[in-house]
């Protein structure tokens, strides 16, 4: 999202942007947008979503009532609120364009920007449609997409091939940067570097998978964990505080690049951002999709590349039982020199460097 912001407020120094975003994520939403520009207002918006389990079938979830059907039944309630909110704030605004990115969060908005006739433009990032942006695209006036148009439905007439759009700092580092990094960040520059994140909130399963076999990683290799906000506490208690090869962070909302830069090897969830900031850094990743969520998008995301040997990817229900994998997977890409550079090559492949000058423009001309 900085990205689009920052190509737009190039092409139009003078626009007036304000970001919103659900509740949960408003703490690290205000930390990321105003490390770009303290003059962009961020707000949060009430919101929920639609549980839907992509490993359970449709009668399952009905009989789970405390755990699916009454949490939808409230989330639903919420993306009223969500409306109304939205609606009045619009009312007094008036922008000229609404841009969604594709949250559950995006649904309230984009009705309200819908019913007051406010263009609205629209980017899906994973291979696999969701929800939000199924429902929204029937009035959306453009569409940009994070992967190629054959895994869409939506109208060809108004869809464009742009890919996710990240930041420019994310490009390949040499191996003299990477150096310079890992001293900066007070490691070892001659030993491998492990940098493990599972996205904003963190990933529990990653985290508790990593604390289990750290020491067997530390045996050859530097890690960083990024845990996510919510399990930063438990994390701190289960790892060492005073091991020089490893660090513990909550979220890093400003150094990113480098970080996943300076890396050897990057273990990640599968979100489409996540996917392609590490496809234009040429990263050997491994990643672990998780199974869990609506329309199983994050494994449809991995699946995509992977069949081009892009990516390794371990089933997250297989590394809650082994977590062994983790630690056999990240030894077998570091001795094999060969592997990490043909991954890496065919990861950048998918990289579209011009995906947020792409996704402004479309927004701009919305406009014009």
């Amino acid at each position: 999202m900085v990205a689009v912001l920052r190509e737009i407020k190039e092409r139009e120094p003078g626009a007036e942007i304000r970001f919103w975003c659900d509740r949960k994520f408003g703490a690290s939403a205000r930390q990321v947008i105003h490390n770009f520009d303290t003059t962009i207002l961020v707000q949060t918006v009430t919101s929920g979503k639609l549980r839907r389990y992509h490993h359970l079938t449709v009668w399952q979830q009905l009989l789970k009532f405390r755990t699916i059907v009454l949490p939808n039944i409230i989330d639903g309630c919420k993306v009223v609120v969500g409306f109304f909110e939205s609606f009045a704030r619009l009312i007094v605004w008036r922008p000229d364009v609404v841009f969604a990115k594709g949250g559950f969060v995006c649904l309230p908005i984009g009705l309200a920007a819908h019913v007051l006739h406010i263009p609205l433009v629209i980017h899906d990032s994973d291979a696999h449609p969701g929800l939000t942006n199924r429902i929204l695209s029937r009035w959306a006036t453009k569409i940009g997409t994070g992967a190629p148009l054959k895994f869409y439905s939506y109208p060809v007439n108004k869809t464009q091939y742009v890919g996710v759009p990240v930041r420019t700092e994310f490009t390949p580092f040499s191996d003299s940067k990477r150096s310079e990094i890992k001293q900066a960040l007070g490691l070892n520059a001659e030993r491998p570097l492990v940098v493990v994140t599972g996205g904003g909130l963190g990933a529990a399963r990653l985290n508790m998978a990593v604390a289990s076999t750290l020491k067997e990683l530390l045996t050859k290799t530097s890690v960083i964990l990024i845990s996510g906000e919510a399990q930063y506490d438990e994390m701190r208690a289960l790892t060492p505080s005073d091991d020089p090869t490893y660090q513990l962070h909550a979220f890093v909302s400003n150094g990113m690049a480098e970080m996943l830069g300076a890396a050897d090897v990057v273990v990640a969830r599968a979100g489409a951002t996540t996917i392609l900031e590490l496809a234009a850094l040429a990263k050997p990743t491994i990643l672990v999709p998780n199974g869990y969520l609506t329309g199983g998008h994050q494994l449809k995301n991995a699946a995509v590349y992977a069949e081009d040997g892009a990516v390794s990817v371990i089933d997250e229900l297989d590394l809650e039982k082994n977590p062994e994998l983790l630690v056999d997977e990240v030894f077998n890409l570091l001795a094999d020199p060969d592997r990490m550079k043909k991954m890496g090559k065919a990861f950048h492949g998918f990289a579209r460097p011009y995906a947020a000058g792409d996704m402004a423009e479309m927004i701009l001309s919305t406009i014009r």
